[in-house]
């Protein structure tokens, strides 16, 4: 209940579409009632003996009783009170309502000839379903609407939260499994919305308007067609039940579904490149297979309260009309047009009954996938700004680590470990080491990525956590290992993250990082679009887009992880050159793989398993016998210019 009060909550904004899509529901159900209860004059017009009568209410055109002059006779006098006498002493209780609301109809339905009250019979009707089907068409366009627009609005709302959740959790989590979240799970819970408002609103006002014509016809019969109605209610709650499992298992199978899509595709390259299409088809094909068959046992849950609905109504069904069929025969209760009535009234009720029983599914599926939306929008981010939290001043003086300890979780190693590092406004620091020391972590936490477990990391005094993580980030420029660049155009990726930036000022910053030749020599120049995660570029080309976006940025602090991928010469003299540009003037943490990172830094950095054990500048560590001599003859030496 509190999940489904939850979604409901959604639906606040939406308020009047609902209210004016409510008030339609309630004139489709009256209209919907009022062509069953035409029926009824409709077959006296057609089939009765007699269409008008007199004001005295003796029929007419009876030459037995009454003269050519409309006068009657002494028997038709007679005959007359007889019936008046009968009728004022059967209009009691609810046999006293149904006689007058059908004296009310004919009242406003019969004409002096049968040709003249087809006619208005027609028209009245005709009316009828014109309303019936405008209120019709007005709900069902307003509560699209509404449920359209609580979708966008859960849509969005989860998108937004994801933004705010910290790195961490996408480690946790697969990103297909967040995919299948936001697009598949959220337009699941629309069954949930659609049955709360639209099902639970309308079918009843359904079931209550023709139900009440049936208690007027006859509640001997409406009593017994209600018999069955605790069975229907215990099977479709069981359903039900099962139903909810059955959803939760469909929606986790396409969740590993979507992340096995995701990661074929992002990964493409590799698996061409070890002939593993054939495994990666053969592992899709087993999940869409498991997919196939919760989907099945969700469509068995899900049609077989539909049936079970109907047969219970089908032998209520069955039942009156054997019960109310001899009560005809034998004279009782009902007159013939009545019982027809009666029981046109009962099947027109079955299917707002079926859909009711329905609505139980189609919400059980809603919460299961409403529970699985609602587990992401409850996870609480790990980096927030704190109560009281200020923006951060320009750096002047120093980036400050102390005693910096963190793990990635409780049970896991440390990945660093007292950390004491000082950098300095406007050094250079090139952070070199072993493949899982430490240094990205390192750099992870200097921008707020994570927080210390331990020690505390300070920019001219103030602790990250005492300054707004947007204001510390914007004094940051950001430049990973991995580019990664968006479908859209040059100008926009170069321009990410700086709004309404003028296209001479993006130029220059990729000139400034050796960019702007190769950029005018695409088909559209600075408005060619670089496809899903810039493929159309090369290595170098794509690195040096990173390197104009993080120029046009301007930031104080710039972290930069130089990709370890091998450009040629000529590629590998312009992103360097470009580097260079970038880090002039700047204070910069540097992951450096280049040979000339490390010899231009202020300072060489060395963490190994999470500590710092070595620190200086390259000539000097180069002469001590310790870890950075050992790398360098590993990863530096093959760079050294050759001599002439």
């Amino acid at each position: 209940m509190n999940l489904y009060l939850r979604v409901l909550s959604y639906v606040k904004p939406y308020w009047y579409f609902m209210a004016g899509a409510m008030v339609c529901m309630a004139c489709f159900a009256l209209t919907s009632s009022a062509t069953v209860w035409v029926a009824l004059p409709f077959l006296q017009t057609l089939f009765g003996q007699e269409t008008v009568q007199t004001v005295q209410g003796t029929p007419t055109g009876q030459p037995g009783q009454a003269g050519q002059g409309g006068q009657p006779g002494q028997g038709g006098q007679l005959d007359v009170a007889q019936d008046s006498a009968n009728r004022l002493e059967q209009r009691t209780g609810m046999t006293g309502l149904r006689e007058t609301l059908k004296d009310r109809t004919n009242d406003l339905i019969r004409r002096p000839t049968k040709q003249a009250t087809l006619e208005r019979l027609c028209l009245i009707i005709l009316f009828i379903l014109l309303l019936k089907n405008i209120s019709s068409y007005l709900q069902a366009y307003l509560m699209a609407y509404a449920e359209n627009g609580v979708i966008k609005d859960l849509r969005n709302h989860l998108y937004i939260h994801l933004h705010r959740l910290s790195l961490s959790y996408f480690h946790r989590e697969r990103t297909g499994e967040l995919i299948s979240r936001v697009s598949y799970d959220v337009m699941k819970i629309n069954g949930t919305i659609s049955a709360a408002f639209g099902t639970l609103v309308k079918e009843p006002m359904l079931v209550v308007v023709f139900l009440a014509i049936l208690l007027i016809l006859s509640w001997q019969l409406t009593l017994v067609s209600l018999v069955l109605l605790p069975l229907s209610v215990l099977v479709i709650t069981t359903v039900g039940r099962r139903l909810r499992r059955s959803s939760t298992a469909s929606q986790e199978a396409m969740a590993d579904l979507t992340s096995t899509l995701q990661e074929t595709v992002a990964g493409v390259r590799v698996v061409k490149a070890f002939n593993m299409e054939s495994f990666e088809i053969g592992k899709f094909k087993r999940q869409t297979q498991h997919y196939f068959r919760t989907l099945l046992r969700l469509t068995h849950m899900h049609n077989l309260a539909s049936p079970i609905t109907e047969i219970l109504g089908s032998a209520v069904g069955l039942a009156i009309l054997w019960y109310g069929g001899r009560q005809v025969l034998e004279g009782g209760l009902l007159a013939p047009e009545d019982f027809l009535t009666f029981f046109l009234a009962l099947f027109s009720m079955m299917k707002p009954v079926k859909e009711l029983g329905q609505v139980h599914n189609r919400i059980q599926e809603g919460i299961a996938a409403a529970d699985r939306v609602f587990s992401v929008l409850d996870t609480a981010p790990e980096i927030t700004d704190a109560p009281g939290a200020v923006p951060l001043p320009d750096l002047r003086r120093e980036i400050r680590l102390d005693r910096v300890d963190f793990r990635y979780d409780a049970v896991s190693d440390p990945a660093l470990e007292e950390i004491d590092l000082v950098v300095q406004a406007g050094e250079t620091v090139a952070l070199v080491g072993p493949s899982g020391g430490g240094k990205s972590t390192l750099v992870d936490l200097v921008a707020r990525f994570y927080d210390p477990t331990g020690g505390r990391i300070v920019i001219d005094g103030k602790d990250l956590r005492s300054v707004t993580v947007a204001s510390l980030r914007e004094k940051m420029g950001i430049v990973t290992q991995d580019v990664i660049l968006f479908n859209d155009t040059v100008r926009n990726n170069i321009a990410y993250g700086v709004a309404d930036m003028p296209l001479d000022r993006i130029q220059s910053a990729a000139a400034a990082a050796n960019a702007d030749a190769f950029i005018e020599q695409l088909p559209d120049g600075y408005d060619t679009f670089l496809g899903e995660r810039g493929v159309r570029l090369s290595g170098g080309q794509r690195q040096r887009i990173a390197i104009a976006r993080a120029i046009l940025k301007d930031p104080q602090i710039l972290i930069f992880d130089e990709a370890t991928s091998s450009l040629d010469t000529e590629s590998e003299l312009l992103v360097q050159e470009a580097i260079d540009r970038l880090m002039k003037g700047r204070t910069a943490l540097v992951i450096a793989h280049r040979l000339s990172t490390v010899q231009k830094a202020d300072r060489v950095v060395v963490v190994d398993r999470g500590r710092i054990v070595q620190s200086g500048v390259h000539g000097s560590l180069i002469q001590e016998d310790g870890l950075y001599k050992k790398l360098y003859n590993l990863q530096f030496r093959d760079q050294e210019p050759v001599a002439e």
